[in-house]
């Protein structure tokens, strides 16, 4: 599906690079945002597309956290909790992220919209409490800003599809 739906777009990743192989990464990546999540039917389809084994882009969806192994929500925010951003007070936002959504970190609120992680280091130290949605950075954050955001999101995923 992806060989079809993305073709100029994965045509343009292996022009790139010296061998197939070398464009899973950037695969992977066209891959997450299709289907939310790397699949295991999509790990299938991008180690054909590289010309690999699926273990070996298993192995590569396993040690990188950018990309999920499993559903996750339409908004994933992954809150940085490392020792830099906690002592700018990234722990206590990330429990006032947890307690405003109502869910425990790792998991997804009930209407599929937000899944909420703590990691470490996204390197905007200086920026602390900061969150990364869908790999976009929101820094200086505090309980205001954050539920502001989340009212937006939340706007964008109710909105009504515009017809073309």
């Amino acid at each position: 599906m992806l060989a079809e739906k993305y073709a100029e777009r994965i045509d343009k990743i292996f022009a790139k690079y010296p061998t197939k192989r070398s464009a899973v990464m950037p695969l992977l990546f066209i891959a997450q945002e299709e289907y939310g999540w790397i699949t295991p039917e999509s790990l299938v389809e991008v180690a054909e597309l590289c010309d690999l084994d699926p273990t070996q882009v298993r192995s590569i969806t396993g040690f990188y956290t950018m990309y999920s192994e499993k559903p996750k929500g339409k908004y994933w925010l992954q809150v940085c909790t490392d020792l830099a951003c906690a002592l700018r007070g990234a722990d206590e936002f990330h429990h006032q992220l947890l307690d405003t959504l109502g869910i425990e970190d790792g998991e997804t609120t009930e209407d599929g919209l937000f899944t909420v992680e703590h990691v470490m280091c996204l390197a905007a130290c200086d920026k602390a409490p900061m969150l990364q949605c869908n790999f976009h950075f929101h820094e200086n954050l505090d309980l205001d800003k954050v539920n502001a955001l989340i009212a937006q999101w939340r706007a964008e995923a109710n909105a009504a599809p515009v017809n073309g």
